[in-house]
Order: C-alpha cells, then sequence, then structure tokens
C-alpha cells in the first residue's frame, strides 16, 4: 500500500485524490453525518478508529427522546424536536436503501414519578422548561396514579404518576449503526475501519491532511465526530473543547412478550422483547466497565418498585459505557475560524439527534457554513466573563 495516500475501497476518490469531506469517527454521529454529506458530496470517507476507542454507541439506551432537553439552552430544545420530527424520514431512508428497519416508533413517552415530592418536582421542572424564552412548546400532562396505571397497567404502589408526552419514541442503536454502515455501500461513502487519526494540517490551498498509520487522506473539509477523542483532534484546528467522560450503566433482561406500550425514560422494551434498565449517570473518568453492585441494584431496585412484574425476569447481562459530555451537557457544533472547512460535533444524544445530524448540519457542513441559529452550540459560550 502506497504510504502517502490511502486508496479508497468504495472507489469513490481516487489514488492520490481529494475527498469533498472526512469524517472522523465512525459512531452513531460521524455516520449519520456522512450519511447526510453523501446526499450532496460525491466523495466521502470516514475514519472509524474501531472497538479500541471508547464508543458511546455500543452502549446507548435508543431513546428518541424531547422531553427534559433544553433547561437553560431553549436552542437544544428546538434542535431536539426538529430531530424527532425529521426521524420518520431518516428511518424510512434507510430502510429503503438497506433493508434496515431501525425499529422506530414515536407514540410518546412517560417519565414516571415515585413520590408526592417528586410528582410536584417533576411539574415545576416541565413548567419552568416550557416557560423559557424562545423554547418550543409541545404537549405534555402529568398522569396521576390512576391515569398512569390505565396506560402502564401493573404498576407498583410506590408509583405516583408520570409526565406524558406525544413527542418522544425509540429506535434500536444497534439496528441504526448497521443500517447507517450498510448505507456506506450503496451510496460509495468510503468507509475506512481500524484507521486511527494521528494528525491533522491544513495546506496553503485550503486541503486538509489527515495522517493515519496506514498513510494520508485529503480532503476539502474536515468533519471531527469522534466522541472522546474529539478535544486532541480539535487542538489540531485551533479549538478547545470542554469534554469529559460520564459513566452510564445498562441492565439486560431476558425477553418477554411484548408488554410496555410507551418506553420510559429509565426502562424500555426492545422490539425483540428484551428489556433495558438505565440512566446512571456516573463521574468515573474513563473507567468504561461494570463498577459493581451499588450503582445496578439502585437502577434494579427503582424498575421493580416501577412494575413489580419485573422480579420474575431474569437479568441476562450488563454494561457500562462513557457519555460524551461538555462541561454544560450541551452539544458542540462548530467551524474552526482558524482552519474553515473543518467543523466538529460533539454531544451524547447520538439517537435523538441522529436525524438532525443527517438532515440538517450535513448539509451546512457541505455548504460550508453554519447556520446563524446554532451559532449557541458553539464554544464561545465557555468563554463568556462572569459578571
Amino acid at each position: 500500500m502506497n504510504q502517502q495516500t490511502v486508496p479508497p475501497p468504495g472507489g469513490a476518490a481516487p489514488q492520490g485524490g481529494v475527498h469533498d469531506a472526512v469524517v472522523i469517527g465512525g459512531g452513531l454521529v460521524g455516520s449519520a453525518i456522512a450519511y447526510g454529506l453523501r446526499r450532496s458530496l460525491e466523495r466521502v470517507a470516514v475514519l472509524d478508529e474501531g472497538d479500541v476507542a471508547f464508543r458511546a454507541s455500543r452502549g446507548n439506551f435508543g431513546l428518541v427522546w424531547v422531553q427534559s432537553k433544553g433547561m437553560g439552552l431553549p436552542r437544544y430544545g428546538s434542535w431536539t424536536i426538529s430531530s424527532a420530527e425529521l426521524w420518520p424520514q431518516l428511518a424510512a431512508e434507510l430502510l429503503d436503501k438497506t433493508g434496515v428497519d431501525v425499529r422506530l416508533e414515536q407514540n410518546g413517552g412517560l417519565h414516571p414519578v415515585l413520590s408526592d415530592e417528586e410528582f410536584d418536582a417533576r411539574v415545576q421542572f416541565m413548567t419552568k422548561l416550557q416557560q423559557q424564552p424562545g423554547m418550543p412548546q409541545y404537549a405534555w400532562k402529568m398522569l396521576d396514579r390512576k391515569e398512569l396505571a390505565d396506560v402502564m397497567p401493573g404498576i407498583g404502589p410506590d408509583v405516583r404518576g408520570a409526565s406524558l408526552t406525544s413527542v418522544d419514541g425509540i429506535a434500536n442503536p444497534l439496528k441504526l449503526l448497521r443500517a447507517l454502515h450498510a448505507s456506506f455501500a450503496h451510496d460509495r461513502v468510503d468507509y475506512l475501519p481500524r484507521r486511527k487519526a494521528t494528525g491533522i494540517r491544513r495546506d496553503d490551498g485550503g486541503v486538509f491532511h489527515v495522517d493515519t498509520p496506514q498513510g494520508t487522506l485529503r480532503a476539502r473539509r474536515l468533519v471531527l465526530a469522534g466522541g472522546l477523542g474529539n478535544p486532541e483532534l480539535a487542538r489540531h484546528i485551533g479549538l478547545d473543547l470542554p469534554v469529559r467522560p460520564q459513566r452510564g450503566q445498562i441492565i439486560v433482561l431476558e425477553r418477554t412478550r411484548p408488554v410496555l406500550k410507551l418506553p420510559l425514560s429509565t426502562l424500555r422494551q426492545m422490539d425483540e422483547g428484551s428489556w433495558l434498565i438505565g440512566d446512571s449517570q456516573e463521574e468515573a473518568g474513563y473507567a468504561d466497565e461494570v463498577a459493581g453492585l451499588p450503582v445496578l441494584g439502585t437502577l434494579a431496585d427503582r424498575a421493580v418498585r416501577t412494575l413489580p412484574a419485573l422480579r420474575d425476569v431474569r437479568v441476562v447481562r450488563s454494561w457500562a459505557a462513557l457519555r460524551v459530555m461538555s462541561r454544560d451537557g450541551f452539544p458542540i457544533y462548530e467551524q474552526s475560524e482558524t482552519c474553515p472547512g473543518a467543523f466538529v460535533a460533539t454531544c451524547h444524544s447520538g439517537v435523538t439527534l441522529a436525524a438532525a445530524h443527517a438532515l440538517k448540519l450535513a448539509p451546512m457542513i457541505a455548504a460550508d457554513a453554519l447556520a446563524d441559529d446554532m451559532a449557541p452550540f458553539s464554544t464561545r459560550r465557555f468563554h463568556v466573563q462572569e459578571a
């Protein structure tokens, strides 16, 4: 193999040629962006470090979730809603191209509360969320215990109710990643697995040179979508990304007949019948292993208090993965001022935001400019002087 240029297996760029865009990161964020870029650009490549990387995509809960999003940044609320609205289009396109059904369901979602105090706090939170200037409005209501029991039979005696919205839903995150990667072959995107980006430079002609152990790729546009690897990569293009890992753990229960009509924020039933219990949020650095019984016990206890029948469903396995969290928890989207044509995309909601990344963000990148209303997501928000 030529050590200076990686010959793309898909044939989109001739050896020694220049790609229209190179995306660093083959997880849900990078794959969705690459999918969207290929809609308007001819030569797109994806560098995927592989399973040696800290991959948030392999530990995703699979919610397409709107409620609770946007407190402190209403623009994030509207960005999330726009993605939820575009999800049916993305799911239909992927099914048509690849034959993979990502099992999208958007019938609503529930956030259960297990005490009167939690009930009141949830009402206050949702009310305050919707009252923010610029926050898009969507229908929500608090269900009391009787109303919730009609929607979710078999709730436990501790359950006081739940917040309900019609805008929430679920998808299968593994099938989504599979569909996006299958689309690369269909659309002739150059997918380059086990390729770690080791260096980035921009020449006087505005072309980016991305070094890997297997050679160098050249591109007119560059997208950093490498999750927790983004801070190191971003320094090559003059950006400082305040991103940290946050561990989440999941309990997987055996398959049962379909029981749960609507997903909960911490409990869902997959399309094949298995159950996921989750939503731990642990500041554990880069430790991505399952961390014993205390956290898992807390997750299991709350799930059983919510739906006591789960006591009789056996645990199959558990896993842990690292979320990609910015300092304030919101996404970061930005074009480098010192290296025009280089963009960064960092977030922890790869499933929820997949449609927005593919159908809204990618066209902006292809056009070489983010829209003005994306400014709240730039790193400039971290550099505002305190009064």
